[in-house]
């Protein structure tokens, strides 16, 4: 297989993928999704050696949450030429971390990635929403590993039903532990710079301590736990009533809000970038390659 030229079936309007995916609750996941990305050692090292998230990682951010919404909502052709796209970039980030040469395209590191990006939704209706029923967790599972095919994801890495995936996946979470990624994320959270350059900086300081309080706490709250405790993150009962509260208020949220509006972000964003790929001079404008 020529990662970036297999077909899958397009996801349609109201299928699993199409509903879940996009869901703006999975935000809520951003910090999780990041720790556990780089709980795994190639990565970690990547991002470490190659990565601009400490300098400008709401850009950072912004061009992740573009890339990712092509995969469901811009169409098979448009998640083939970002495949490509992101193949072909991540193929120079190499190095050498504990003596070792590594590679962004390790297959085992490039399908963990994929594997994080697979369970967050599921996590996200877990914790904010409604739990996917077994139909709806074998539809959207095998979508993914659709996406997945496409991104050229090895076979060995898409276990053939949920049962299996979610077995590799807790088998991979127990060989991971703290590591300087890790903790230089922990550090960005708490010192992030302010998203907009006209924001005042008095204001930011304000609000940024909200943002990486909140952003710690998700982060505590949704981390597998024996992940959180090897990581040294503090989990107390009353944190636990905290976060149950939390997701409480933002299930009673997301039920009165339609499944198209909850999922419009994305969907206008993937819409949006694959015609900017078609346009490359407009696209260069927007986006910095």
């Amino acid at each position: 297989m020529v990662p970036g030229t297999d077909v899958a079936p397009p996801i349609v309007r109201g299928t699993a993928a199409w509903r879940y995916f996009g869901d703006s609750r999975d935000l809520l996941l951003a910090g999780q999704v990041l720790v556990l990305q780089v709980a795994h050692p190639v990565v970690a090292a990547g991002v470490r050696d190659h990565s601009d998230y400490r300098e400008d990682p709401w850009t950072r951010l912004m061009r992740t949450v573009a890339s990712l919404s092509i995969y469901v909502y811009g169409g098979t052709k448009g998640a083939q030429v970002e495949a490509k796209r992101l193949r072909e970039l991540h193929r120079t980030f190499i190095g050498v971390a504990d003596g070792r040469r590594y590679s962004a395209l390790d297959p085992g590191a490039y399908a963990w990635v994929h594997a994080t990006l697979v369970m967050a939704p599921v996590d996200a209706q877990r914790f904010f929403g409604r739990p996917m029923s077994t139909s709806d967790l074998d539809e959207y599972y095998a979508q993914m590993c659709g996406i997945g095919r496409i991104l050229g994801v090895r076979e060995r890495y898409l276990p053939p039903t949920w049962p299996e995936f979610e077995r590799y996946y807790r088998e991979t979470i127990a060989r991971f532990g703290p590591n300087e990624t890790i903790s230089t994320l922990f550090e960005t959270i708490d010192t992030v710079g302010k998203p907009f350059a006209r924001m005042s900086d008095r204001r930011w300081a304000t609000l940024q301590k909200g943002y990486s309080t909140a952003q710690m706490f998700l982060i505590r709250a949704t981390l597998p736990p024996e992940l959180r405790d090897r990581l040294g993150l503090q989990w107390t009962d009353e944190d636990a009533r905290k976060f149950a509260r939390f997701c409480r208020a933002t299930r009673m949220l997301g039920a009165v809000i339609p499944t198209a509006l909850r999922i419009a972000p994305m969907r206008t964003v993937g819409k949006l970038n694959v015609w900017l790929r078609e346009h490359p001079r407009t696209y260069r404008f927007f986006v910095r390659s």
